[in-house]
């Protein structure tokens, strides 16, 4: 009966149209109130005490460093760097996408910044070349939604601080399977290329390359800079971000100067208000957390789960499509916030690497970003190409299918994400 009042009364208000972020309070409120602890003082407290959390000043900072580098010309060299290296082969700008999504996700690890950065830039080069634009928009979706997954990463920040792990292994975690992710997007594109009678770009000569690696060499080192700062813990994943907000403001300002003073406000203002949103939602699903804490909901989920719990691997396939029905109606930070307080506790029980299971539970709800009706990566793509959504959808199917593929590999082979987890972690 608990779960029913939370869950009817979640999808009842999200029904009516009220932000996913009221809809929790309001859950939370329906929850108390059947719980007959209801108090409002409770209530605002736990809002209070779910944005005061030192991780957390992560999340303005790396979103900071992703509005700089769109703006700032760090992402237009990155994509720049991978045309030279790979735009010439069979559907070589398709490949250019995946690279300069890998490298771009090891800058920002937003989604939206990067796929937007990516739609704006490739998907008119793509169009112009040949290519279906639903197609490209759907590969270009499907790519962005690596940010996520390689670090730094905001979902890990998040899962991290609601599940209390630690963030820098779940960064470390993550290099391996995001690039996995791009490799299974890459293979699929070069099967669906290879239909496509496009000739692809002239071959760079060497010195075009050469240049192009100097002028992308100063975005090209923050990824280092990061993950080499957490592997020998140098700073913390906020000091991280820090860091990375810093240097970037530094290099498009000092050294590309294509970022003026005139645009700061707007770059700074538009960090705040995708922070604000991304604050609230997690200061209003803390509400949530605390009472399905109260409710003992996370004891009814094990009970429910009994049954898997003697095989570790039947019971991550059974969670992961549990989300991926969960993606397909909700985004991806409400959906960490609201199931890894009930999720976390089946987990322990059942001796799984909570970290393990992080890197998959972000990866699952990354790849719900761009599953319909919500998709809100879809809705990026469609918003920047100027097409319809189904458009877009239709597209990235395929690529879509390809990683939920190397997610369930990586069900069936934890290895692929425990071993070099442990090597990058020392």
């Amino acid at each position: 009966m608990t779960i029913f009042i939370f869950i009817g009364s979640l999808l009842g208000v999200m029904a009516l149209g009220v932000p996913i972020a009221y809809a929790l309070l309001l859950s939370g409120v329906a929850l108390m109130w059947h719980l007959g602890i209801f108090d409002a003082q409770i209530l605002a407290q736990n809002v209070i005490n779910g944005a005061d959390s030192f991780p957390l000043l992560a999340v303005p900072f790396f979103m900071l460093a992703g509005e700089i580098m769109n703006v700032g010309g760090l992402s237009r060299r990155i994509v720049n760097l991978a045309l030279q290296l790979v735009g010439h082969r069979r559907g070589g700008l398709g490949y250019v996408a995946i690279v300069a999504a890998c490298i771009m996700a090891a800058l920002s690890g937003s989604a939206v910044a990067d796929t937007a950065a990516l739609a704006a830039l490739l998907l008119p080069m793509m169009v112009r070349a040949g290519h279906d634009k639903g197609r490209a928009g759907g590969l270009i979706a499907s790519a962005g939604i690596i940010a996520p997954i390689i670090p730094p990463s905001i979902g890990f920040v998040i899962f991290g601080v609601a599940a209390n792990v630690s963030i820098s292994k779940l960064f470390l975690a993550g290099i391996v399977p995001g690039l996995l992710m791009g490799l299974g997007i890459a293979i699929t594109w070069y099967l669906v290329a290879s239909k496509e009678d496009i000739v692809p770009p002239p071959k760079a000569t060497w010195p075009e390359r050469i240049q192009a690696l100097k002028e992308s060499t100063w975005a090209l080192v923050l990824p280092i800079i990061v993950i080499v700062g957490l592997k020998f813990g140098v700073f913390t994943p906020t000091e991280a971000a820090v860091v990375a907000a810093v240097y970037a403001l530094l290099v498009s300002t000092l050294v590309y100067r294509e970022l003026s003073l005139k645009q700061l406000y707007g770059v700074f203002a538009s960090a705040a208000k995708t922070t604000a949103v991304i604050m609230f939602l997690t200061a209003a699903a803390m509400v949530s957390a605390w009472l399905i804490t109260v409710a003992d909901i996370p004891a009814q989920t094990v009970d429910l789960l009994k049954p898997f719990m003697s095989n570790q691997t039947m019971l991550l396939i059974a969670i992961m499509v549990l989300v991926m029905l969960v993606g397909t109606a909700m985004d991806m930070i409400p959906t960490v916030l609201i199931l890894t307080p009930v999720l976390m506790p089946v987990i322990k029980a059942a001796g799984i690497d909570p970290i393990y299971f992080g890197v998959l539970f972000i990866m699952n709800n990354a790849i719900g970003l761009i599953t319909p009706p919500v998709g809100t990566v879809l809705n990026v793509v469609a918003g920047v190409g100027r097409m319809k959504l189904d458009e877009v959808t239709k597209g990235v199917l395929p690529f879509m299918l390809a990683e939920f593929i190397v997610m369930f590999v990586l069900v069936f082979f934890p290895w692929l994400v425990t071993g070099p987890a442990r090597w990058f972690s020392g």
